[in-house]
């Protein structure tokens, strides 16, 4: 069966080996981060809909966990906002029936105001929303909200979803250079985590090439610092050694093991993700570039695009 929602096991900095499952189509989001490594968000939404077919994305899950190794956690995430799906809580019903692997949410937390969302993350073992800002000028700076979603509104729907969940919250922090990693801002969102209780806390910055290259990388020591400011367990979880800027050099040390795995063998972008440990998606966006510049090129083989050197011929 070829996989269209499934995708890993690959490693993970906050989940080991993390088992992904898509539950809306690409880049379909209700915010448009500036440090996204996916990209600008093409579809913004808060409109619950079934994006992709339960039963269908049961079913590659059930037949992933046949062959695959056994992951570390189940993670609802991929290449959009999870908490869109009208059907979550039957998708985390039905994985849960299939494993005893733990099953994980990483959501951007904009939606937890809706209840209907916050009923359908009721029985995922783990939690993982973000809160970027600590008011509703940086908010829109840095996470480019659907008009729906105020930042009260978001805050709101976080500490409702924390007094009732009774499940583990991993809260992430995106601390960004030059905008959010000043310690008066840090204190304005220390202060929303004292009124959620997440868990832990985890600082988290730019360590792949990010949506928009105002967003830059927060250096490890000054993470470090600002993890005095928070009240709850906190800890530093970001990618380093240092950032390049706007993650240039990421981008390229990515393009290059691409392009050295595709001069030994042609390969699909489900076999690259594999072999490098990364997104599908995030490899699309560097096969697209390296197409554009000729390093590589295509070919479709039956129902599969295969990518390879350009001089492999």
């Amino acid at each position: 069966m070829k996989s269209r929602f499934v995708y890993g096991p690959v490693p993970s900095r906050r989940l080991g080996r993390s088992l992904g499952i898509d539950l809306v189509p690409f880049k379909t989001c209700s915010y448009d981060c500036i440090y996204c490594q996916l990209g600008r968000t093409t579809n913004k939404t808060t409109d619950l809909r079934e994006y992709v077919s339960v039963d269908g994305l049961l079913d590659e899950v059930a037949e992933k966990l046949r062959w695959a190794p056994r992951p570390d956690f189940i993670g609802l995430a991929g290449s959009g906002e999870p908490t869109l799906h009208s059907r979550i809580g039957d998708i985390v019903a039905g994985v849960k029936a299939l494993t005893s692997v733990p099953v994980a949410v990483l959501t951007n937390g904009s939606l937890l105001w809706k209840p209907e969302v916050r009923a359908g993350l009721a029985e995922a073992d783990l939690v993982m929303p973000s809160l970027d800002a600590g008011d509703q000028s940086s908010f829109e700076r840095v996470n480019r909200p659907h008009p729906e979603i105020s930042f009260e509104r978001m805050v709101d729907g976080l500490v409702t979803f924390a007094q009732g969940y009774k499940g583990k919250i991993w809260l992430e922090v995106f601390v960004l250079g030059g905008i959010t990693d000043r310690p008066e801002e840090l204190k304005r969102v220390a202060a929303i985590v004292d009124r959620i209780r997440p868990t832990r806390v985890q600082l988290n910055t730019v360590s792949r090439p990010p949506a928009e290259a105002c967003a830059l990388a927060t250096p490890r020591e000054v993470l470090e610092r600002l993890l005095q400011l928070f009240s709850v367990p906190c800890e530093v979880i970001a990618e380093h050694p240092s950032m390049p800027p706007a993650g240039a050099a990421e981008s390229s040390d990515i393009e290059d093991e691409i392009v050295a795995l595709l001069k030994r063998r042609p390969c699909t972008v489900e076999g690259i993700a594999a072999g490098l440990g990364l997104r599908p998606n995030e490899v699309l966006k560097h096969l697209e570039a390296l197409c554009a510049r000729g390093s590589i090129r295509s070919e479709r083989r039956g129902e599969d695009m295969f990518y390879e050197g350009a001089c492999n011929r």
